[in-house]
């Protein structure tokens, strides 16, 4: 079971984030997954509000790659004035590449799991419509999955929930609530799944493969 954010912690980490420090490291610093905090701060602060300073901190962060490449330029132009080891000695700096390890390094947060890999709870809940049918979303209808790849974003999914409440709490009027006892039943079904053009379960913080 994944731990749960306390009320202490959720206040701190709202702090941290109206004072324009980014997901990731909010999530390094509580040790949470970034999902887990994205999606308590939309529910503490609203959409909107949630949207507005993601986007204020990227214009931040795009401020600071511009000031980054200003004095880069205004570098390399000393550096040519100076002798011909120290131009060398520039080359060899400029080669260095960091930005797509720290890429890599963010992936492994976002991947998918394959559902053989995957540790159901034992008990989940899954929303269906009132005629006990399957609703599938595209994972770009969850506003927490946006960073994916366009190519993801296109592929249906069913979200699974590991508590009645929280399964409740995103069922409309035309929608009904029902307990999984055996989790199990997930690998079991699909390949069916897959034909129906369901590619993907969400549960909780996880995105899984079929």
């Amino acid at each position: 079971m994944a731990k749960r954010i306390s009320e202490f912690q959720k206040k701190e980490i709202i702090q941290c984030f109206i004072q324009r420090n980014s997901i990731e490291e909010i999530a390094k610093r509580f040790k949470f997954a970034k999902l887990t905090i994205s999606r308590n701060l939309k529910k503490s602060l609203g959409e909107d509000r949630y949207k507005e300073i993601i986007k204020e901190i990227k214009q931040g962060l795009d401020s600071d790659d511009l000031n980054f490449s200003n004095n880069k330029n205004t570098e390399e132009s000393d550096f040519n004035s100076q002798s011909e080891e120290n131009i060398s000695l520039q080359s060899e700096f400029v080669e260095i590449k960091p930005m797509p390890d720290i890429f890599e390094e963010s992936q492994k947060d976002i991947s998918s799991i394959p559902i053989i890999s995957m540790e159901f709870p034992k008990i989940v809940y899954l929303i269906i419509s009132n005629k006990f049918e399957l609703q599938p979303k595209f994972l770009k209808d969850y506003p927490e999955w946006q960073f994916l790849p366009s190519d993801d974003l296109e592929r249906k999914t069913i979200e699974i929930f590991d508590n009645s409440k929280s399964a409740k709490l995103s069922c409309t009027k035309d929608q009904k609530v029902i307990k999984v006892p055996n989790t199990n039943v997930f690998r079991i079904v699909a390949p069916i799944l897959i034909m129906r053009g369901i590619s993907r379960i969400i549960s909780q913080n996880s995105l899984i493969a079929l």
